[in-house]
């Protein structure tokens, strides 16, 4: 009897079987796809040495500039090499060439401190640094050979469309082989520098792939005399999808947005119907992508929208026009007679004439009048508007300002919004304006000296001046999960195992699957310290990613009692875990991270029009159901702070 009663104990402790103590299912992973060819053992044994020897190479090189030039080559090969991502024999001469034009790079750095591709033309591949992940990300330029760079010259960002197996090598060639913007009509043009970001493959330039256009746009301007008003953004099918949400978000960057196919919103471009619908949150953080809900941004400045006159994808432009109609503007839309998902010569003649217009008249310099949709501050304004506060996140804000600098008299109208600044740019001056908001005057005296901006916030239901409480939801630090991986960031992982089992086998399995993911979608290695190696710099400039409890994890024990509580429901024995995202008690202009990576998963890289955030600021998950590729364990509760962060 007494053998028996540790078996009872377990029994009914641990309940039936032991599956908390099994391993969670992997994963499959979804892109890039894992149908790979093997490798003859040779042919990989040569190419991992080669790599392995370069890598060390570009090491001792990376303080130096463009070090990433090379560092994009090597990694190219060795990510194919570890995610088996040669799909074809033929692919397999595409590693050698890589890693040979790495080798030359490497020496002219090394040996000689030049970097003569710098002043080629033509087509060419390069790389940048990432900000995000420290992770080294290509891109490809075209550069007309008759193309005058001794003045300032237009720019087209040119977005890939979707190519599951397009990872960087095949990117690289790609971008070395041919002409690629516009369907490869304008291969001829000798009057603007192309840019081909690559935007982290195939996440529908969301996510870190927004953040690396931008980044990729800025290493151009170093190099090559861009003129900052003259730069265009144009994509096709998930490209255009990401012209239209980048254009809709950051309208006031771009002199010209032209989107070719793609989506521009989750429901009707799934065909969703109401039985389908995922939870209310996931609906709400739809606001995130949907272009409808940015659509007045698009009267900031020119827009053109192209598809096939027999593409399912014309659904986009289509919605679009009719969104736009809502708001008084005719969309300028080119439809391809008879094509399908491609573009045919004549629209690429047209586009390009409208697209020399738009870069000839440039973007305009403090504009008189500006219009402003947003859900969200992550998206706060254009020019000199820019939202610090929100009334409520998610229910909608809207602007319109008109400014008569010669009057010195700013009118605002103001919906949803509870704080806002302007800013004067450059040369410009506030002192003296008068500043009317809704019909109601804002005093102001001249100070007698230039104002170069000026805020303005909503205290008890009158406009007064100042700034809004940094414990407020403003731009940069209002959620939700999936934004702190938007800008650097730094995962923290337990210094020791959860005292609680499950707590222990779930954060375990979570982590590695944050890993994986992140290196095979987000192309590059996880940023990781202990909570013993953070320092200064880190908690100044970083998102901090914090896995494990209080009692497994020194850093979330240090500001434990500065966390919020979520949720309320209880589970037995405790079989839950809280995951939040929320600013920084050690720095409140960063976010701090529980236990949660990407919050979209591998069910959701079939379309791209899936991978948008799927969990809130806040979430409780059951350890009852293990992990899978739609959720990280059953989602018991899940919402948003308020603006207050409560």
């Amino acid at each position: 009897m007494n053998r028996l009663l540790p078996v009872l104990i377990s029994f009914f402790v641990f309940g039936q079987g032991s599956s908390q103590e099994e391993p969670i299912s992997a994963i499959e992973r979804r892109l890039p796809p894992t149908n790979g060819m093997e490798l003859p053992d040779e042919v990989r044994a040569a190419l991992e040495e080669r790599v392995s020897e370069l890598k060390d190479r570009v090491w001792e090189i990376d303080f130096k500039e463009h070090a990433a030039d090379v560092g994009v080559l090597v990694k190219a090969v060795d990510y194919a090499l570890q995610h088996n991502e040669f799909y074809s024999e033929k692919e397999i001469p595409l590693a050698t060439e890589m890693l040979d034009l790495a080798e030359a790079r490497h020496t002219e750095i090394d040996e000689n401190d030049v970097h003569p591709w710098t002043e080629e033309k033509g087509l060419i591949v390069r790389g940048f640094r990432s900000k995000v992940d420290d992770s080294y990300q290509p891109y490809g330029l075209e550069i007309p050979e008759g193309l005058d760079l001794s003045k300032p010259v237009p720019l087209l960002v040119w977005l890939h469309g979707r190519g599951d197996k397009v990872t960087d090598l095949h990117f690289l060639k790609r971008c070395l082989t041919k002409s690629q913007a516009l369907g490869g009509f304008v291969k001829d043009q000798e009057e603007v520098i192309i840019l081909h970001p690559f935007g982290r493959q195939c996440v529908g330039w969301k996510h870190a792939g927004e953040t690396d256009l931008f980044e990729a746009i800025e290493a151009v301007k170093e190099d090559y005399p861009i003129d900052p008003d003259r730069v265009a953004l144009a994509g096709f099918s998930m490209g255009g999808a990401g012209a239209w949400h980048i254009g809709a978000h950051y309208r006031d960057q771009f002199c010209a947005v032209h989107a070719g196919a793609g989506f521009a919103e989750t429901k009707e471009y799934n065909k969703l119907t109401p039985d389908q619908y995922p939870a209310d949150y996931v609906q709400t953080l739809w606001q995130v992508y949907n272009v409808p809900n940015y659509v007045q941004n698009f009267l900031n400045g020119p827009l053109l929208a192209y598809s096939g006159g027999e593409d399912k994808q014309k659904q986009a432009a289509d919605l679009m026009e009719r969104e736009l109609a809502k708001v008084d503007h005719e969309m300028r839309h080119v439809i391809g007679e008879g094509m399908g998902h491609k573009y045919n010569e004549e629209s690429v003649g047209e586009i390009w004439q409208w697209l020399r217009e738009c870069w000839k008249a440039g973007r305009p310099k403090a504009p008189a009048k500006v219009k402003w949709q947003t859900s969200t501050l992550r998206y706060p304004g254009y020019d000199w508007l820019q939202l610090t506060g929100l009334e409520k996140h998610w229910q909608g804000a809207g602007a319109v300002g008109e400014w008569n600098r010669e009057a010195r008299s700013l009118e605002l109208e103001l919906e949803g919004v509870s704080s806002f600044s302007i800013v004067a740019g450059v040369g410009g001056d506030l002192a003296g304006t008068k500043l009317a908001i809704n019909g109601s005057e804002l005093a102001s005296e001249d100070p007698g000296f230039p104002v170069e901006a000026v805020s303005v916030m909503r205290r008890d239901g009158e406009w007064t001046w100042g700034e809004p409480d940094k414990n407020r939801k403003r731009p940069g630090v209002q959620g939700p999960i999936d934004d702190a991986f938007l800008t650097r960031f730094i995962v923290v992982p337990p210094d020791r195992k959860p005292s609680s089992p499950k707590l222990a086998r779930w954060v375990e399995f979570e982590l590695d699957h944050f890993r994986s993911r992140w290196k095979a979608l987000m192309r590059g290695d996880l940023p990781e310290k202990s909570s013993d190696e953070l320092d200064s710099d880190d908690i100044r400039d970083a998102n901090l990613i914090l896995w494990g409890d209080a009692d497994s994890n020194a850093m979330i024990a240090e500001i434990v009692d500065r966390l919020p509580k979520v949720g309320s429901k209880k589970t037995a024995n405790g079989d839950r875990v809280e995951v939040f995202i929320y600013p920084n008690p050690l720095n409140p202009d960063r976010y701090i991270v529980i236990n949660s990576g990407l919050t979209f998963r591998e069910g959701h890289d079939k379309t791209n029009s899936q991978q948008n955030p799927k969990l809130p600021d806040w979430a409780v998950i059951g350890l009852g159901t293990d992990p899978d590729d739609n959720a990280p364990g059953e989602i018991l509760e899940a919402g948003f702070f308020n603006e207050a962060w409560k």
